[in-house]
């Protein structure tokens, strides 16, 4: 089951964030700043899953968003790349090439 999914620039200004579980905002502050800073650390070839505290942590990166989901560790990770690539081309679909633009954008 997929814990979170955060979506972020590569200076690392956050644009989306979506939790599936009931956790305080302190935590979700530090659980942001930590993603944020470990997937941003990682080199540009380096594997798009990571092992962090007990999740799995599936991330990619399309133009200048990454899209991170933290999911179980019994679940499936290409089945996670998969999930974010659906959403990413849903995303291209209603917003167009100017994804970032809108994203940045508060919606009211």
């Amino acid at each position: 089951m997929m814990r979170y999914m955060l979506l972020f620039s590569r200076q690392g200004k956050l644009r989306l964030q979506k939790w599936f579980i009931a956790i305080g905002e302190r935590e979700k502050k530090k659980i942001i700043r930590d993603m944020t800073q470990m997937v941003l650390a990682r080199k540009p070839k380096t594997c798009n899953f990571l092992n962090w505290k007990d999740l799995k942590v599936v991330y990619k990166r399309y133009a200048s968003l990454y899209f991170c989901c933290a999911m179980e560790d019994q679940d499936n990770e290409l089945l996670a790349l998969e999930i974010l690539h659906r959403y990413v081309e849903l995303l291209d679909k209603y917003f167009g090439n100017t994804m970032e633009e809108y994203m940045s954008k508060p919606a009211f």
